[in-house]
């Protein structure tokens, strides 16, 4: 495995955060919706509500962590948003840009969140991942992340 692209995280602007909220839901709405059989426009919905109910205060609530991650040319590459409202810090999102997909961005990202939640004192740090997503799934498995709790469904 090559060496992962530098990254930085910063934290996020108001302006930054405008863009963000719509690529969050969708990327949310994109994992949540054929797990709950919601079509496209009723998982964006649920997936804004979601943000608006953890986030009441947006970029101003209190103990969730939201950075932009810069490349090592400055282009904004990506984001980080962590809570730390837990004895262990809960990642609700890391998202690479489409652009910057596939160049190990989002390992980077992890690698700088592990950093970061280390510098801030924590020993864990735990996320969810969907089942319909094997590539994060495989990201965070080799970043050594083990699964500790599973849900399970069934068609009937």
């Amino acid at each position: 495995m090559s060496t992962p692209p530098p990254v930085t995280l910063r934290t996020m602007t108001d302006a930054e955060y405008v863009g963000w909220q719509d690529r969050n839901a969708r990327s949310f709405a994109a994992g949540i919706g054929p797990l709950r059989g919601l079509d496209g426009e009723a998982a964006i919905e649920v997936a804004h509500a979601e943000v608006d109910r953890l986030l009441p205060d947006g970029l101003g609530t209190d103990k969730h962590l939201l950075w932009t991650a810069f490349g090592a040319d400055g282009t904004a590459v990506g984001s980080l948003w962590i809570s730390v409202r837990t004895p262990v810090p809960f990642v609700f999102g890391v998202e690479v840009e489409q652009a910057h997909r596939g160049k190990g961005y989002g390992r980077s990202i992890m690698l700088a969140a592990e950093q970061e939640c280390r510098r801030r004192g924590y020993a864990q740090l735990d996320l969810n991942v969907f089942s319909n997503n094997p590539p994060a799934i495989s990201l965070y498995e080799s970043l050594g992340f083990e699964t500790v709790s599973q849900m399970m469904r069934k068609q009937l």
